[in-house]
């Protein structure tokens, strides 16, 4: 990734979130205590098992315990970040309407002037989109996607998975636990919002650290799949996440 002055900046956001979770957050304290990593500071040989990264299955079976000590909610949102990765990839201008299939809420970072939609099972979609004055943009699995009527002002984003980072055109992929990691640029790569979420190698593929969330505290979550890498955007500078061989 390099040692410009955003990835720097970047490294020193995630380790002020490290430390805050050690302090604060008791699964952190537990886990990291038990690997032998009585300090939140990547130190080589005191690091514990993958870096003291965690795996997702456990993440969510110890959802309340990522709470911090203030309080705070234990839901996960499989779409955390899909307005601010969205808006980055996809035009999105006043009188836009973002409607998104599989949420439990619409996004509450969209631009001013744009509306969010959570597309519920029992909703007239065709009839909203018929009322629709202005760009309506379709977010969700590829197979609700293509049922929509064709519409002149209708864009869809589908919805990808790790295993997907090779498909296109586009699109925005998600993770269970991390929620939206990238979306796929006019460069053709998938960008990660590093104002929102840090990534970082290890012996098991990559984890992810949401930064920007209070609570529950996601931190070096792993990815789940080995091959996917993380690399610069030779155009945009910022990081990107390629499909690459197992390890």
């Amino acid at each position: 990734m390099g040692t410009s002055l955003s990835t720097v900046l970047w490294q020193l956001t995630y380790r002020a979130v490290v430390r805050s979770a050690f302090a604060t957050v008791p699964f952190y304290r537990e886990h990291w205590a038990l690997d032998g990593r009585t300090d939140p500071v990547l130190v080589p040989g005191r690091t514990g098992r993958h870096g003291g990264a965690v795996d997702a299955a456990t993440v969510l079976a110890r959802r309340a315990d990522l709470v911090p000590l203030a309080g705070g909610e234990a839901v996960v949102d499989p779409l955390r970040g899909l307005g601010a990765v969205l808006r980055r990839v996809e035009p999105l201008r006043t009188g836009t309407l973002v409607a998104v299939f599989g949420a439990d809420s619409a996004p509450v970072d969209l631009p001013r002037g744009v509306r969010g939609w959570a597309v519920r099972p029992d909703d007239d979609v065709d009839a909203v989109l018929a009322q629709a004055r202005g760009p309506v943009v379709a977010v969700g699995p590829d197979k609700q996607l293509q049922l929509l009527p064709d519409r002149p002002h209708l864009r869809r984003v589908p919805l990808r998975e790790l295993d997907e980072l090779d498909r296109g055109p586009h699109g925005l992929l998600v993770h269970p636990v991390l929620g939206v990691l990238a979306g796929l640029a006019d460069c053709g790569r998938w960008h990660v919002d590093r104002t929102a979420l840090y990534l970082r190698e290890t012996d098991a593929g990559l984890a992810g650290t949401v930064l920007r969330q209070r609570s529950p505290r996601l931190v070096d979550t792993l990815l789940g799949d080995e091959r996917v890498r993380l690399s610069a955007c030779p155009r945009h500078r910022g990081p990107v996440l390629t499909p690459g061989l197992a390890r």
